[in-house]
């Protein structure tokens, strides 16, 4: 059997193959178009699944976007109400205080006003006396004339006296009146706080309506709100992002700062573990914890909810506590970062001048030393921006990768539907030969048309 194969010429193996394709061509076609369909069917299943993937992530972002919103916006009304709350007690403990004070002004001034009531005088009863006088018939008897001229020196003199008391009693009215300006100032410093306190109140009731405002929108809207919120979200990643780059860039220095002068301390160390460097660290490390627990103590950031939760005079107190460590922390790393500058400055010897220089050097050193852990201290703010929008900016970014992978899924669907007509099409390229003396042999097989044959018969 081996010698008959051997015996076959070339030709005639390429023929058989070429009968053994055309035999198989349909199986071969039905083959390939149902491989292509159904790796084209799984991709585009694996796409459609991706897509729902990808709406379900994007409707969680939507979701934690909004309640991330209705927090910080329920934390601000809350804020604001404890604010107002805090005012109208403060105000209303101190309000019977004030009623007293302003009830005893008003009575002081209304008595005072009272006596500056100006009375008329009351008539005298020498008109009587003159008109009775000169009812007299005698007019020329020289008693008469002394009597009227005794009445007449009598009404001069009481007139002055009138006059006097006339003058005494207005002086003591403008004296009442002007007792009563103190009080009327008091009066008007009170109701002056009143009015300044209700203004801090109106104040604060319409900043709260503006947030509620925004609140009710938010619910009201809901979705509508997720594109403003994710660019909101984007911002506030790269703002705090850019702060934080800051922020560790202003620790780094601190490191180098205190760095050399640790290393004279405590040593080089091991090879595995380079101790003045680590200790470099550490101590940095320890300025930014205290100081993002002293924010945290105030109330400014929320990365640890329980020291917020403590109760005001525990929170007081551990801000001291808090602070008197982060002094201590400045002072040592400004000692170590003068050190340095001490002992290059001996080092150096020779020259006044490059005394000078070492110690100018050096206070530098110890003044950013000093600094830099206080400016450090607000690391925790851009820290808890940058958490927040992480969540949104991940997610956003998966939203995007997964669009992209179910896109390039729904094309490789589509190349594999393309690669199977292409392998189709190529294997009746290999075997041409036999597909064309097929359709000859069809064609002479074919009848022919009516109009045809009876041309052939004429």
């Amino acid at each position: 059997m081996q010698g008959l194969f051997d015996s076959l010429p070339l030709w005639l193996w390429f023929l058989l193959a070429l009968l053994a394709l055309f035999a198989a061509r349909g199986p071969v076609h039905n083959s390939v178009a149902a491989l292509a369909r159904l790796i084209h069917q799984l991709l585009r299943l694996a796409a459609s699944a991706v897509t729902s993937a990808e709406k379900r992530l994007q409707r969680r972002n939507s979701e934690v976007l909004l309640a991330r919103e209705r927090e910080a916006l329920e934390w601000q009304i809350d804020r604001q109400f404890t604010r107002v709350e805090a005012t109208v007690k403060r105000e209303l403990s101190r309000y019977s205080a004030l009623h007293r004070r302003l009830t005893e002004q008003l009575s002081a001034v209304d008595e005072d006003y009272i006596r500056s009531a100006e009375l008329p005088p009351e008539p005298t009863n020498w008109s009587k006396a003159i008109k009775a006088v000169a009812d007299i018939p005698a007019k020329e008897d020289p008693v008469v004339g002394d009597v009227l001229e005794i009445i007449h020196s009598s009404m001069r003199k009481a007139e002055s006296k009138a006059l006097e008391a006339y003058r005494e009693s207005t002086r003591e009215r403008h004296l009442l009146l002007k007792r009563m300006m103190p009080g009327w100032r008091r009066i008007l410093s009170a109701l002056g706080q009143v009015n300044r306190n209700v203004e801090s109140v109106i104040q604060r009731s319409q900043v709260l309506d503006t947030h509620m405002q925004r609140y009710e929108a938010l619910l009201q809207e809901g979705e509508g709100e997720s594109h403003r919120l994710t660019i909101s979200a984007m911002a506030q990643f790269l703002l705090s992002s850019l702060m934080l780059g800051v922020a560790v860039a202003a620790a780094l220095l601190n490191v180098s700062l205190i760095g050399p002068s640790l290393q004279v301390v405590l040593g080089s160390g091991s090879a595995d573990f380079p101790l003045a460097p680590v200790a470099a660290v550490v101590l940095v490390a320890l300025q930014v914890a205290v100081g993002l627990l002293m924010l945290e103590s105030q109330r400014i950031t929320h990365l640890f909810p329980a020291v917020g939760a403590l109760a005001d005079g525990v929170r007081t107190r551990l801000l001291w506590i808090l602070l008197a460590l982060l002094g201590l922390l400045g002072l040592l790393g400004a000692v170590l970062a003068s050190g340095v500058g001490g002992l290059s400055g001996v080092d150096a010897g020779g020259s006044e001048t490059a005394a000078v220089a070492s110690g100018w050097a050096a206070a530098i050193r110890a003044g950013l030393a000093l600094l830099l852990p206080m400016a450090l201290t607000f690391t925790a703010i851009p820290l808890q921006s940058f958490l927040a929008s992480l969540r949104a900016v991940a997610g956003v970014c998966g939203v995007f990768v997964l669009r992209l992978f179910a896109l390039a899924l729904r094309v490789l669907g589509a190349l594999v539907s393309r690669v199977g007509v292409l392998l189709v099409r190529l294997y009746d390229i290999v075997i041409f030969l036999p597909l064309w003396l097929e359709a000859k042999w069809a064609s002479r097989r074919a009848p022919l048309p009516t109009s045809t044959a009876k041309s052939a018969e004429q």
